[in-house]
């Protein structure tokens, strides 16, 4: 019998998991590496983050500095960052242990941690929408942040209609719990990993897609995935369209990598 991984260690095995799986169209995997950021940006992520993942295990408090913590470990190599929508549905799902634990731990969310989450924003190139009222490079955002009241759950509520990392944490999890379902469905192994990915992206338009390139480029690669899943065209063709357009479903990852959490912790095996 295998011994249980703790709850860290679920969460870096989560992230090396989604990175290292083939095809993932459009993004970084074991089969290509984008010019500036390459796999070895996103495994390192995994191992740089250890401190951050065992303080929020520990704590179970202070989400807003494990994620600034988290994402400044990881920004001290040359990839930029690599992991941070991931950061933000980990680190709730560490603290609580599964999405019920973490639903606790967002709906008591401080001032503070917003304001700590907006300065490990800053260090970080996230594309945001122009629409998006409260700048994160302003350095005023933070005191308008305490002139309001702001918690960091009501930040990803104002987020959570062009967001879909954001969305999950006033939605339940609804995806995260979506991806683990799903894996279970997939079987054990690899193969479940890229496959969950291409269902998630068959029937969700990305919302990093958006962002970067607007509505119908997303849609049109939900269209792509669905493809693929109907075997119309190859995993792989899809993924040279995806980089040629520049697409990159960056978001869908994040919700794999929190699924991936999820099912791992309900049995779930990807060395069978």
């Amino acid at each position: 019998m295998k011994p249980d991984n703790t709850v860290t260690e679920r969460a870096q095995i989560a992230m090396m998991l989604e990175v290292c799986a083939q095809t993932k169209p459009g993004n970084v995997d074991r089969g290509h590496d984008y010019e500036d950021t390459w796999l070895e940006h996103f495994l390192a992520s995994t191992i740089l983050v250890k401190p951050a993942f065992d303080r929020a295990w520990q704590e179970k408090s202070r989400i807003g500095a494990c994620i600034k913590e988290a994402v400044l470990l990881t920004n001290t190599h040359s990839g930029g960052n690599t992991h941070f929508g991931a950061f933000i549905l980990l680190m709730p799902l560490i603290m609580g242990g599964d999405i019920p634990g973490a639903q606790k731990i967002i709906r008591a969310t401080t001032v503070q941690d917003a304001v700590d989450f907006y300065e490990a924003f800053a260090h970080t190139a996230v594309r945001v929408n122009e629409t998006d009222g409260m700048d994160i490079h302003d350095p005023k955002a933070t005191a308008l942040l305490r002139e309001k009241g702001m918690t960091l759950y009501d930040v990803m509520a104002y987020s959570a209609e062009n967001d879909m990392v954001a969305r999950e944490w006033t939605n339940s999890f609804a995806l995260t719990r979506k991806a683990a379902d799903l894996l279970h469905h997939a079987g054990h192994g690899r193969s479940a990993v890229s496959r969950v990915f291409l269902q998630l992206l068959a029937t969700e338009p990305d919302t990093f897609v958006i962002k970067k390139l607007g509505r119908e480029a997303a849609e049109e690669t939900c269209r792509k995935a669905q493809a693929v899943l109907d075997d119309a065209m190859t995993a792989d063709e899809m993924d040279q369209w995806c980089l040629t357009a520049g697409i990159n479903p960056g978001s869908i990852a994040d919700i794999v990598i929190a699924g991936l959490f999820v099912a791992l912790g309900e049995g779930w095996q990807w060395d069978c």
